[in-house]
């Protein structure tokens, strides 16, 4: 990709450990981001009032991940770790999301610290509906990096 380019067209993976998740439709919410601080000061020289921004502590966050209701057990399982067996300290992993161009190189890695789910949402159900049925995923992190 040539410098100043927009990534069009791409393809993605969500990665949880070693195990790559199949059929994912859409992630939303990747964000990255940390408080500011602002400090407030007297200057010595002139008295006058001094207003700083400072970086404070790092966000954690939420991502939603979309995916089709296929037969992945290990994404499933994983989500049942927490949701129905209430085991956060057995769920908590790292999950990456990996951005791909056209060549299927990755152009960006999004990696969460720490990750479960914390939210789970099933499909819409209505008679003669001939849509897909989709399941959502809310993942909560303590950090995320960008690679």
């Amino acid at each position: 990709m040539n410098t100043g380019e927009t990534l069009v067209t791409h393809s993605f993976t969500v990665e949880l450990g070693k195990f790559q998740v199949e059929t994912v439709q859409d992630v939303s919410g990747l964000s990255l981001g940390e408080d500011v601080v602002e400090v407030k000061q007297i200057s010595a020289a002139t008295g006058a009032l001094v207003i700083r921004k400072q970086p404070g502590a790092r966000h954690s966050g939420e991502i939603t991940i979309t995916r089709g209701m296929d037969k992945s057990p290990v994404f499933t399982d994983w989500i049942n770790t927490t949701l129905v067996k209430a085991d956060v300290t057995a769920a908590r992993q790292n999950i990456a999301v990996v951005m791909r161009d056209s060549a299927k190189n990755t152009v960006r890695r999004f990696t969460m610290t720490n990750a479960w789910a914390s939210q789970w949402e099933g499909p819409s159900l209505a008679a003669g509906d001939n849509s897909p049925a989709t399941e959502k995923v809310t993942i909560t992190y303590e950090d995320i990096s960008v690679e």
